[in-house]
């Protein structure tokens, strides 16, 4: 297996990108979010995400397939001082290997002028939090219910 971390650039990868992001959802959060919402979570919707917002997401390949994404950047709110991973996903078949690994540590990378940075994840979604704990992350107090996905999320934070 050679992974390649890299920016997402073409329509292919981008295409690659929003599949996996469907995919994981639907792989990773029956349990953990409101079924209604992942029922109206089409392909078609993620691929119309993923050309909207192609910027600030690195991919991982594996040859030419796209198996994981990372979407980083300023936190959004108003905070310049924070920056934030907003997503990071692998496909399930790709647990364990190190991917998800290799793309945080490139997320970082792409983060490194801010002191302070976050992410929020599903406060019931234990397999990710203690993955993000092993990155350096801790749950810092903080919550938000997202009442689309019908979940309670908690932020967690790396200080460097």
């Amino acid at each position: 297996m050679n992974i390649i971390i890299k920016k997402m650039e073409t329509a292919e990868e981008i295409k690659g990108k929003a599949y996996v992001h469907w995919c994981s959802w639907h792989e990773a959060y029956p349990d953990l979010v409101d079924p209604a919402y992942l029922e109206k979570l089409t392909l078609e919707k993620c691929e119309d995400l993923a050309f909207k917002w192609p910027h600030n997401q690195l991919i991982a390949k594996d040859k030419d397939r796209v198996i994981g994404f990372v979407g980083y950047g300023e936190e959004g709110k108003g905070t310049p001082e924070t920056g934030e991973i907003f997503a990071l996903y692998v496909l399930r078949e790709y647990y364990g290997k190190g991917v998800a690994q290799q793309l945080m540590k490139a997320g970082l990378e792409q983060l490194n002028r801010y002191p302070q940075i976050c992410l929020w994840v599903l406060k019931d979604n234990n397999r990710a939090i203690r993955f993000y704990q092993k990155c350096g992350f801790k749950p810092d107090g903080e919550e938000m219910n997202n009442p689309v996905i019908k979940a309670t999320e908690i932020r967690m934070d790396l200080t460097k």
